[in-house]
């Protein structure tokens, strides 16, 4: 996920990896479990590669989603007991996510440039509307309406957000398009979020098939508030993939704008280790939508105060 500052007026945030899996319900942990082994390194992004086929963006991610399970990638664990963290790892690790950008915007072109940003988040509800493109069965979208209606309120619960799935009137917009809906869709971003730049129609335009998903938030009239957002999501995925992108797209859209190595057990790194939300980005929600955090607070301002909030989400320890 990278945060860049886009012309026009506007903050970009685009998200530029994809893990995936499916959500497991259940009650909201605040803690990972103490380890019975010590912790296993991170997975390698260069052990997930697939050549892609010529003829098939589906068979691509099919293949790719296999190659990433065989290499026991895509973990569905929302809890891993190999993985535990402290208040100090979810303090760092809030810090890289929230408060630092991967990516920015030179010229016409996209760079990977890591530099320290604000705070940015949503202050008016958040209103999702899930459009599918005509080569998606009514049947997948039936039942990925039903799965983001209930991911909208878990991220609702999570945050204290209003956050709901709407028909009309919505500010997040989901599209679900195949490939050459997605090369032709610039006219309708013009018009859901009119003033977007062309780097950015161009960079939906053009996306390799190194990318799954992505998401935009903009932020109007130059504040740090998070006023819309676009969610795009290959409707070539399989189920599984699928639900990834609509997990860590949707949550990264609400302001976390960042990848990080250091995060783990986390959606929120290049390598696709993790599916689900897990309780540590459950933390970072929590976090983020705190009122003791200001929109607009840079580290060194807000580091004291996501240290007491990591340590009372922790239960104390450090």
């Amino acid at each position: 996920m990278t945060h860049i500052a886009a012309g026009c007026g506007l903050v970009l945030a685009s998200g530029l990896w994809l893990t995936g899996c499916t959500w497991t319900p259940g009650a909201v942990e605040t803690a990972a479990p103490a380890p019975e082994a010590a912790s296993p390194p991170p997975p390698q992004r260069a052990q997930i590669e697939v050549t892609a086929p010529t003829d098939s963006v589906s068979a691509y991610f099919e293949a790719l989603e296999e190659r990433r399970l065989s290499d026991g990638l895509m973990r569905s664990e929302r809890s891993p007991r190999d993985l535990p963290f402290s208040a100090r790892d979810l303090e760092d690790i809030f810090v890289q996510i929230a408060l630092y950008e991967e990516y920015s915007v030179t010229g016409d072109r996209i760079v990977e440039r890591a530099s320290p940003t604000v705070l940015r988040r949503w202050q008016d509800p958040v209103r999702m509307r899930l459009d599918f493109g005509d080569a998606v069965p009514a049947s997948v979208q039936a039942s990925d309406r039903r799965f983001v209606s209930g991911y909208a309120s878990r991220l609702s619960r999570l945050t204290g957000q209003p956050i709901s799935v709407v028909e009309n009137d919505a500010n997040f917009h989901v599209l679900v398009v195949n490939e050459a809906e997605r090369q032709a869709i610039a006219p309708r971003l013009t018009r859901l979020v009119p003033g977007i730049d062309q780097v950015t129609l161009d960079l939906v335009r053009d996306l390799p098939l190194s990318v799954s998903c992505l998401v935009l938030a903009f932020s109007r009239s130059g504040t740090d508030v998070y006023t819309d957002a676009i969610a795009v999501i290959r409707a070539e995925l399989p189920e599984l993939s699928r639900r990834a992108c609509y997990y860590e797209e949707l949550a990264q859209g609400m302001g976390l704008p960042n990848d990080s190595p250091r995060a783990r057990p986390s959606l929120f790194n290049d390598t696709a280790e993790f599916a689900v939300l897990t309780t540590l980005d459950e933390q970072l929600l929590r976090m983020l939508y705190d009122p003791r955090l200001r929109i607009g607070m840079r580290e060194r301002e807000a580091r004291p105060v996501i240290r007491r909030i990591a340590a009372e989400l922790m239960g104390g320890e450090s």
